[in-house]
């Protein structure tokens, strides 16, 4: 393979090799239009001389504030050509967000997509902390109100009358940039704290790159659906950079909202996702499933026992004996075949990263003949750690590490790496990277296992276990998955430390549940009539009891409570990649928490009288 000296460098020969072939795809008044390498490289040439005709040096640190777009790729791709540093931000980030990071990574120069997002910045134009904003869209201001805005269109001709001019130009700012140099600064989300600017390479990017091809072999006319934030480093490298290294094209999501309607546009061949997204998906042929007649409900439920059986085998490389690979071929002409139709058509696999993914999930969808392959890592590695691979993979775990990753087992259980995947440290903040690099090993604060096969496991994070009154440790991270692979639930958080027995806050699928309220023959309560309805609530203790049957007494959830609404983003509750922010949802149902535990101290008070 092929080994290149940056980013820039890969992208340049990534252009070259077939100009006219499609790079990128985007929606515009209704359809999917096409971007060659050509045009791609032409843009990207522009954003870079019209940067550096701002003065823009290496080091210097450009922010990107938008959503899925190309305009983002030119803009990220502009700036590291000058050796200078991309610092995305959530488009999902609040006013507050933004201002921290724009200024804690002292960037002077921003993209940014639209009035919305330029909205936010604003403050920092006027106040002068921020130089030039550079928006994608035209933005609705009334002449000479705020100065230091430029429209993309005339940056894109500021940089086409650069070339003009000197030709050579670009070519000279793109040499010498090495792997060693810095990339990016992205901000982790959080959960714990304010966000923590991680500094990646160019090197880091490229060898994660270079390993996650020899585990998952992309094919150079395979097509990608981008709908994870590109400011998440997941998508930064699985979604674009490792696409753009296989000569695949990149088609943009116009939202997460529109995913299902995009799948069936664009067809794409692969993506990567979180697992929300396919719970969702589940639920959603769960819901079809129990709204079609009695003689569809029994066919489906018939297929996904067949595609279990065959699964097995399946997976293990084994022929299917012939009945069983007849019934197989009926179970994909009649249901399984109508399931891909749906993701379009075309999907080889899914990349699964960001948050555990259910066992139960995952052989859902390899039964229907859609396969998961669930990942690890995090900002700071770039993120790839260990993957699941076409031809070797095992549900419930996060793969194999990759061949040129090192991994290893704590004596206390953590995850332990190292190799040209680890970031060069936190940005100003010596502290925290003296905390998690040490003896040239990254210290992940997640809990795991390898099994004889090299599989790595996640058993939990280490700044989540529980340790209860009585001193046992649990993950909660292991039992709100289990509860999760049942589809009555679509989020949980378990709570109990410093306590004498568990709780938890759940979240039920509202279909699932009204199902569920018809077959127990209650009345039609409104909704949240029906969450405190004693005999619902018996119901769904009875599901609760049943999907964690399996864990120790002191991992059972005593009481629980349900909430009305999904935990959002909007509300802070979660993060950009849908991970519970557990400490603003303790705060946020502080009281809830503290009734479930009043609940239990009344009860036990009236035993003892």
């Amino acid at each position: 393979m092929k080994s290149f000296s940056s980013l820039v460098d890969l992208f340049r020969w990534c252009s070259s090799q077939n100009p006219e072939l499609p790079a990128l795809w985007f929606k515009r008044e209704g359809f999917y239009r096409s971007l060659s390498w050509q045009e791609f490289s032409e843009r990207v040439k522009a954003v870079a001389l019209a940067l550096d005709s701002l003065s823009v040096g290496r080091g210097d640190r450009i922010g990107i504030l938008s959503e899925n777009r190309p305009e983002w790729a030119f803009a990220d791709l502009g700036t590291l050509s000058l050796g200078a540093v991309t610092v995305p931000i959530y488009p999902t980030s609040s006013v507050k967000e933004c201002h921290y990071v724009l200024t804690h990574a002292e960037t002077s120069i921003l993209f940014v997509s639209n009035d919305g997002q330029f909205e936010k910045v604003l403050p920092l134009l006027k106040e002068g902390k921020l130089r030039v904003l550079i928006a994608f869209d035209r933005l609705d201001l009334r002449e000479g109100e705020v100065h230091g805005v430029m429209d993309f269109r005339d940056f894109l001709e500021r940089g086409r009358r650069s070339h003009l001019n000197n030709p050579k130009h670009y070519e000279e700012r793109c040499r010498g940039i090495s792997r060693e140099d810095l990339a990016t600064l992205i901000y982790t989300s959080g959960t714990t704290g304010p966000p923590k600017g991680v500094m990646l390479t160019h090197g880091n990017f490229l060898s994660n790159c270079e390993g996650g091809l020899e585990a998952l072999p992309i094919q150079e006319k395979e097509r990608s659906l981008s709908f994870l934030p590109l400011s998440h480093v997941f998508e930064r490298m699985a979604g674009y950079y490792f696409m753009m290294l296989n000569g695949a094209s990149i088609a943009y999501a116009e939202s997460m909202q529109t995913v299902p309607e995009n799948l069936l546009e664009v067809r794409p061949t692969v993506a990567a996702a979180v697992p929300r997204l396919y719970e969702k998906m589940y639920a959603r042929i769960l819901e079809t499933v129990q709204a079609a007649p009695r003689g569809k409900q029994r066919l489906f439920h018939w297929a996904i026992k067949i595609g279990t059986r065959a699964g097995v085998f399946r997976s293990e490389r084994r022929p299917l004996p012939v009945f069983l690979r007849l019934q197989f071929a009926l179970a994909q002409r009649l249901v399984f075949d109508k399931i891909k139709k749906k993701l379009g058509g075309r999907i080889r696999f899914f990349i699964s990263g960001g948050a555990p993914l259910a066992k139960e999930l995952a052989e859902f969808f390899y039964s229907a003949g859609v396969l998961i392959l669930e990942g690890y890592g995090l900002t700071e590695t770039s993120p790839v750690i260990s993957v699941n691979r076409l031809d070797r993979f095992k549900f419930g775990t996060v793969g194999l590490p990759l061949s040129n990753v090192e991994v290893k087992i704590a004596s206390d259980g953590e995850i332990l790496t190292r190799g040209p995947h680890v970031m060069k440290g936190y940005f100003k903040n010596p502290e925290a990277t003296a905390e998690v690099l040490r003896d040239g090993w990254f210290y992940t604060g997640d809990l795991g296992e390898i099994d004889s096969g090299g599989f790595l496991k996640i058993t939990g994070r280490k700044k989540d276990i529980i340790v209860t009154a009585g001193g046992k440790n649990i993950s909660p991270q292991n039992i709100e998955n289990e509860i999760l692979s049942d589809p009555l639930f679509t989020q949980a958080v378990v709570l109990g430390d410093r306590k004498p027995y568990l709780v938890a806050l759940l979240v039920l699928n509202r279909t699932e549940a009204e199902h569920l309220a018809q077959a127990e023959k209650l009345q039609r309560p409104a909704w949240e009539d029906l969450l405190g309805h004693e005999a619902f609530q018996a119901v769904v203790a009875r599901r609760l009891a049943e999907r964690t049957k399996d864990f120790a007494s002191y991992e059972q959830i005593k009481y629980f409570h349900l909430l009305p609404r999904e935990l959002s983003l909007d509300e802070g509750e979660v993060t950009p990649t849908l991970k519970v922010k557990r400490r603003v949802v303790m705060e946020r149902y502080r009281n809830e928490i503290e009734t479930l535990y009043r609940q239990g101290e009344t009860r036990a008070q009236a035993n003892v009288h």
